[in-house]
């Protein structure tokens, strides 16, 4: 059993479709209502079809009422840390202090490089996306003196003043599969979100997933529970079971259930872009499978 100590959250996971044009919003707003604890949406800035996805995020965050908002993930390498962190905590502000981090380290690159931004191999992505977060976190400490200046290989701040402080601890989540990533998440994040649809081995890859960060957090001297471990998750409601996550609601709360107690899994994203499907995860699914899990921890 591994339990990092954290409380369930669930969500939905939304593609920010720009037709019709306001469905990505409305479904946020069917997730707020239906009491979820996240609407995330995908961030691929290269492609017209979709809606620029933090533009999506303000007009959601003024559609709703509680629900936390994050990219799922934003694009760093089109997305300057400085900016994008006063960006961050400048909707922060005006939302309430609802809204969360989600970045990732690129992963299209002629898109990306087709947008204007230099392409990357696989170690200088995770050097970037480490130099981002130091810059992200600096502007957002606005108590601290002196301005930020962080002189990176890929991104470089030189006396940027700070602030805004965001009206709440905003939380930094990494999309990442791969070991270096991992570890940096241990180092430097506050979470790592992975969909379980992209690994090779299914949910037995989260014990390597959750074994490279803890070595991260450890060598930087921190509890590896401080980092919270969230999933992407997508399966469909049926009468009877046939596989994991394809059955009724009871089911799916046994298949979360299980992912929490196993490999300490923390936060279940559902993409989901129907309102029927994400009113029944919310009303159905996240009650049970809090229960099992609340039962088993004892």
């Amino acid at each position: 059993m591994t339990d990092y100590g954290h409380d369930l959250l669930f969500g939905t996971f939304i593609t920010p479709t720009a037709q019709p044009v306001h469905q990505a919003a409305e479904l946020a707003v069917v997730s707020d209502r239906a009491g979820l604890d996240l609407a995330t949406f995908q961030d691929h800035p290269y492609l017209p079809r979709f809606h620029d996805t933090w533009t999506l995020l303000s007009y959601a965050a003024a559609r709703t009422e509680r629900i936390h908002l994050s990219g799922n993930v934003l694009n760093l390498p089109l997305r300057p840390p400085a900016v994008l962190a006063r960006a961050a905590a400048s909707l922060d502000l005006l939302s309430g202090g609802r809204i969360e981090l989600g970045i990732g380290a690129g992963g299209f690159w002629d898109a990306i490089e087709a947008m204007g931004s230099r392409r990357l191999s696989p170690g200088e992505s995770v050097a970037a996306l480490a130099e981002g977060i130091e810059i992200i976190r600096q502007i957002w400490a606005a108590d601290q003196a002196g301005p930020v200046k962080v002189e990176g290989d890929y991104y470089r701040v030189s006396g940027a003043k700070r602030g805004p402080a965001p009206a709440h601890d905003i939380k930094i989540w990494v999309g990442a599969y791969k070991p270096r990533m991992l570890r940096l998440i241990g180092r430097a994040a506050d979470g790592v979100l992975p969909s379980l649809g992209y690994l090779a081995n299914g949910a037995d890859d989260l014990t390597a997933i959750n074994q490279h960060i803890d070595e991260g957090a450890q060598a930087a001297g921190r509890d590896p529970r401080a980092v919270r471990r969230l999933l992407n998750i997508s399966g469909e409601f049926a009468p009877a079971g046939r596989a994991f996550l394809q059955g009724p609601a009871e089911q799916w709360a046994e298949d979360l259930a299980g992912l929490t107690l196993e490999y300490g899994v923390s936060a279940f994203i559902l993409a989901a872009d129907d309102p029927a499907t994400i009113e029944r995860f919310a009303a159905e699914v996240a009650p049970a499978t809090r229960e099992l899990v609340a039962a088993e921890r004892g």
